[in-house]
């Protein structure tokens, strides 16, 4: 999802050391010698540029060096090196540096296909995701999951950290597919924010499979519902172009909901999801209160890359606001989303994109577009959803590893 600009408020962000590491992730137990049933089988990797161990060494090589069979590579949108601009096609071939093939599950189609999987015998998935039901990845895990099943094949999560944590949980349920069609955005089920690790919702889904798959997760050690990323200890690796740090991932949730809108959520600049706005706010200062976040003006001109090559406003000073991360343990990212659209809408210039229709497709309801059309506030915009969070609470439980 993004590239360098300039940018007027940068957040700094300090990397943390993997050898402070407290998490111990599923890949680290496969390392370590603790994962036997993937010997001796022919296994198909589900991998991108995030999937890595706590010392930083990529998957393909903590399998191979365990000395086990992979013979196909498989990735998700963004590609093996996780560099694709978000949206762009990615086509299969073969990897350069382990030799291996390579399926895209982002090009052609996005499922697995028989002739994918034909030959192996087990199929690893090992992405990191983002905690969030519109980002893609948990969508490739579902159409995995089920194609797996479908051939008969075990399937194999390498769990890792929601960078959320697990006990946030926050905005709408999908609608009926006959009011929003099935879309590669609202597969997952449960809120929008959905408290999961990937381990955990491929658990949840698997139980309602007509044919459920031969499912193991492969749990980490040390984690617990209440952490997110920086109490991890791990190093982030962006899990795609644009989501460059700890602070854009608990920020994604909320500021993303601006991609339903003419307002720029921060693509062609140097920190994506943590700056917004668009030439036509001049000195924007909203007064927004949101719990972990601090809003302060800013000013910007998005530029193009490979991973933002038609972002929002190129090479157009937009004013804005940058948006700071003050505590991650108390942040509500989708407030602050609801909270901003609340403000924007009434901005001269504002404009929803395709008529509204974007914001729909992206949250997966067309419940929030009527609800800022009839002019509600923020907070009764949350409380249409708590029932929906409680009852979600419950119906999670028998899947949950941590």
């Amino acid at each position: 999802m993004l590239a360098g600009a300039c940018l007027a408020l940068a957040l700094v962000v300090a990397p943390v050391g993997a050898g402070d590491a407290v998490v111990e992730v599923g890949l680290d137990r496969v390392a370590a010698g603790e994962v036997h049933e993937l010997q001796g089988k022919r296994l198909g990797l589900i991998v991108h540029a995030a999937s890595v161990s706590s010392d930083g060494r990529h998957a393909i090589d903590v399998l191979r060096e365990a000395k086990l069979d992979v013979v196909r590579l498989l990735t998700p949108e963004h590609g093996l090196r996780s560099r694709a601009a978000a949206g762009e096609k990615v086509a299969s071939g073969k990897d350069p540096v382990s030799g291996l093939p390579v399926v895209s599950l982002y090009g052609s189609h996005r499922k697995p296909e028989p002739e994918d999987l034909e030959g192996l015998d087990v199929l690893v998935f090992d992405l990191q995701g983002a905690g969030v039901r519109f980002y893609t990845y948990v969508s490739t895990l579902i159409l995995s999951l089920e194609a797996a099943a479908e051939a008969g094949l075990e399937f194999v999560v390498l769990d890792r950290p929601n960078p959320l944590g697990g006990e946030r949980v926050e905005g709408p349920i999908t609608a009926p597919r006959d009011v929003v069609p099935e879309s590669f955005v609202n597969l997952a089920p449960g809120p929008l924010v959905h408290g999961l690790t990937l381990g955990e919702m491929a658990r949840f889904v698997n139980q309602d499979l007509e044919k459920p798959a031969r499912l193991s997760v492969v749990p980490m050690k040390g984690w617990e519902r209440s952490m997110t990323w920086v109490d991890t200890g791990l190093d982030w690796v962006p899990p795609s172009p644009n989501l460059r740090s700890p602070e854009a991932a608990i920020a994604y949730p909320g500021v993303a909901l601006l991609e339903g809108t003419n307002v720029s959520e921060g693509r062609g600049t140097a920190n994506p999801f943590l700056i917004f706005g668009a030439p036509w706010l001049g000195s924007l200062r909203l007064q927004v209160s949101v719990p972990g976040f601090k809003l302060e003006p800013a000013v910007f001109t998005p530029s193009a890359s490979p991973a933002a090559p038609d972002s929002k406003y190129l090479d157009q000073e937009c004013h804005g606001m940058a948006v700071r991360i003050t505590d991650p343990a108390t942040a509500q990212p989708y407030r602050l989303g609801v909270t901003l659209l609340v403000a924007l809408q009434s901005r001269a210039g504002f404009e929803w994109r395709k008529d509204g229709a974007a914001l729909t497709w992206l949250v997966g309801t067309p419940r929030l577009l009527d609800d800022f059309r009839q002019g509600k506030t923020a907070e009764q915009i949350l409380d249409a959803d708590r029932a929906d969070h409680e009852a979600w609470r419950r119906v999670r439980k028998p899947a949950l590893l941590y």
